[in-house]
């Protein structure tokens, strides 16, 4: 089991729940724009936000926004130091910050020493497109190996001056890679892991190599915070991450959607059935298995383990509840039904 950190209020690695993180797009120095996201993303799941703070302006913004976030603030650092001292003192829950890119040992100190005082852990990131030049030439270009030697370099360096409150991500456009350091690196430490693919792309493939690299992560058991990087609205990886912790099986709540692929047994227009009913089910709450299927045979029968469920026929379709058939109902109904049937269940 990792060790654990707190972020804010919320814990992360020690057994606690598998978290879920984004980050804000807008320029942290506009406030209310960068309150407004932040409000949004907490809505759709987002249980911890990180902010970019490339200058004096952004770090004197944290405070504020500190204030009005209704979940923790991250602030995310490269190479100027005196940026995470003054977005420690402004009041950030956690810094993202690489200590050998930040100069030399008084400025790793000093960033340590306010972390200390302040209860402030430190996320190592390390990302294989920006991996040293001496580890490079080491091992010939990216590769896991180099990518969790660069983090033991970092922890270090933190270490050396007796700061160990530490969350280390090792990401990669590339899921094997991506996993393999993830792999490495937990067999070697026991510092909470913050999982992702870096880069992934568009909603559509990021979320595909996300889902291959995040679950796959966390099916072996690794992992302890996350975030889906996509090219996209910061909801969309909000959504995406709720999707995967349900589909590894590590998170149960909210509803689960399974519907069949259709073929040529289907005498209803179910594609756009379901994809209604998934967008209806988005801020479900409810820990339920709803099918929509297109036919008999994939209904009642095939998911009769579901808790509600629609099956198809020719221009109708039943509702069913546990496998038992509730009632018949017109297609054009069908969902309006179902999501009926859906607020009463308990």
């Amino acid at each position: 089991m990792t060790k654990q950190i707190m972020v804010g209020g919320v814990p992360i690695g020690g057994g606690a729940p598998v978290t879920i993180q984004s980050m804000t797009n807008t320029r942290t120095d506009d406030v209310e724009a960068t309150l407004h996201q932040i409000r949004t993303l907490a809505a759709a799941g987002c249980e911890i936000i990180r902010v970019a703070v490339p200058d004096m302006a952004a770090a004197k913004a944290v405070g504020k926004i500190k204030e009005g976030s209704p979940i923790p603030v991250v602030v995310d650092i490269h190479f100027d130091y005196k940026l995470a001292l003054e977005a420690i003192a402004a009041g950030a829950d956690k810094v993202r910050i690489n200590p050998g890119n930040i100069g030399g040992a008084d400025h790793v100190k000093a960033v340590a020493q306010a972390c200390a005082r302040r209860g402030v852990p430190i996320r190592i990131g390390v990302n294989g497109g920006s991996l040293e030049k001496p580890l490079l030439a080491k091992y010939g270009g990216v590769c896991p190996e180099a990518m969790v030697e660069s983090a033991f370099g970092h922890i270090r360096l933190l270490n050396q001056f007796d700061f160990d409150d530490i969350c280390v991500s090792l990401k990669s456009s590339s899921v094997p890679m991506t996993m393999k350091a993830y792999r490495l690196m937990s067999q070697a430490s026991d510092y909470p892991l913050h999982i992702g693919v870096t880069e992934a792309g568009t909603v559509r493939m990021g979320t595909l190599k996300s889902a291959v690299g995040i679950g796959g992560l966390l099916a072996l058991g690794i992992g302890d915070t996350m975030r889906v990087s996509l090219s996209a609205d910061p909801v969309e990886e909000v959504y995406a991450a709720k999707e995967i912790l349900k589909a590894a099986g590590v998170r149960k709540e909210g509803a689960e959607l399974v519907s069949c692929p259709t073929c040529g047994r289907t005498r209803i227009d179910l594609i756009p059935m379901a994809e209604e009913v998934e967008r209806r089910l988005m801020n479900c709450t409810k820990n339920i298995t709803v099918a929509v299927m297109g036919c008999a045979v994939n209904g009642p029968g095939e998911a009769a383990a579901a808790d509600i469920g629609i099956a198809g026929g020719k221009g109708e379709g039943l509702l069913f509840r546990k496998g038992e058939i509730l009632y018949k109902v017109p297609q054009e109904q069908l969902v309006d039904k179902l999501m009926e049937e859906i607020e009463k269940l308990e």
